[in-house]
């Protein structure tokens, strides 16, 4: 009876300290102010162009009528980076890390903006 115990025992230890250890690799950093207002100007930014390319795409229509996918394209990267980055997610590879910072993907938005409102 008391070999059975130390077995549960020292298996529900394993158990809780592989818990600990993925709770700790799983949590993010505490975030800074400044990255806070990031995230919520990237998350804002994207939403109105987000819903303007599903409701209306209408409205991104260049002067001749047609849309100009390649900068379309450049636009919905931008919007994804703006989620990306608006909801907090932080990607391991660098290269998805870089491409998807407020660095890149608030230009391409105002980008969008810009054919938004003035195209």
């Amino acid at each position: 009876m008391q070999e059975y115990s130390v077995r549960y025992i020292s298996s529900t230890i394993k158990i809780w300290m592989r818990n600990k250890i993925m709770a700790q690799t799983m949590t993010t950093p505490e975030k800074t102010k400044a990255q806070v207002f990031a995230m919520a100007i990237s998350f804002l930014l994207a939403l109105p162009l987000a819903a303007i390319l599903l409701v209306n795409p209408s409205l991104m229509l260049d002067q001749q009528g047609h849309y100009n996918h390649s900068i379309l394209m450049l636009v919905m990267l931008g919007i994804s980076g703006g989620f990306i980055y608006g909801v907090g997610f932080l990607p391991k590879f660098w290269l998805w890390k870089w491409l998807f910072s407020p660095l890149i993907s608030w230009p391409l938005m105002l980008l969008g903006y810009y054919i938004w409102l003035y195209t």
